[in-house]
């Protein structure tokens, strides 16, 4: 039994809005029949959702804006020149995002924010992104990396790639697709997470028993969220408070 990441949820006031800037933004499409109140971007294609690689994204909408807290999930985008650095940033912004100052200084990455201000990274060229796709890792701020690698390997089936007091890192075992990283940040979480990882079990596995075996590991309940009613998923914590939930299987 295991749990693969197929998508980021994003909260969004207007899901729709916010799903033509990332699939615009990705060179993605917006999936049709998704359901429920969701507007799901992942790569054009016959696999539909979850698409078997990448990690798309699912923009559910919420009727509360985003707070000024800096969201401690955010994703990094992949370049593979400076050239092209300087160009997908003109066009997003173009699309709509903004420069963000969330504390960065003086780096080679520009740190800017979708249209609802959700923070996001375009990265300068890093040759462990080559093969990413356009969206290099799931960054997720944390305080105890170490901690976070043990929870999270033994609830994924993907690969730590590297672990230290700074950061872990992990990816798919097929190698394939973003990553996914904890960095140790010394700001601590204060508000409900705006962006958050959604796990799928696979075929055949029962996503009940997933997140019992998720609860023995550390995580903890949290409650349904009322917005958006009765929801095949469940949402839980892991011990750093981080927010996620386990879809169940189609």
């Amino acid at each position: 039994m295991a749990l693969r990441p197929v998508q980021v949820n994003v909260k969004a006031l207007d899901d729709s809005a916010v799903g033509r800037f990332w699939a615009q933004a990705l060179g993605w499409s917006v999936c049709a029949g998704t359901p429920g109140p969701t507007t799901y971007v992942g790569p054009a294609g016959p696999s539909g959702r979850p698409d078997p690689v990448a990690v798309g994204i699912d923009v559910v909408a919420v009727p509360e804006p985003k707070t000024a807290t800096k969201n401690r999930v955010h994703l990094d985008l992949a370049t593979t020149s400076a050239a092209h650095q300087a160009e997908l940033v003109a066009r997003l912004r173009a699309l709509g995002a903004k420069p963000a100052e969330v504390g960065q200084g003086a780096v080679p990455w520009t740190v800017l924010a979708d249209p609802e201000g959700n923070e996001f990274c375009v990265l300068e060229p890093r040759e462990v992104y080559r093969d990413t796709g356009p969206i290099a890792a799931v960054v997720v701020d944390c305080a105890d990396p170490r901690a976070m690698a043990r929870f999270w390997g033994e609830a994924l089936d993907w690969t730590l790639h590297g672990v230290s007091d700074d950061q872990a890192v992990f990816r798919s075992a097929e190698g394939a697709g973003p990553y996914l990283e904890f960095i140790r940040t010394p700001d601590v979480k204060t508000v409900p997470d705006r962006v958050r990882l959604g796990l799928l079990p696979y075929p055949g596995d029962d996503a009940a028993a997933e997140a019992a075996r998720l609860r023995a590991l550390g995580a903890t309940d949290l409650d349904p969220d009322p917005d958006q009613g009765a929801v095949p998923w469940t949402w839980l914590a892991d011990p750093e408070g981080h927010e996620f939930c386990v879809l169940a299987p189609s």
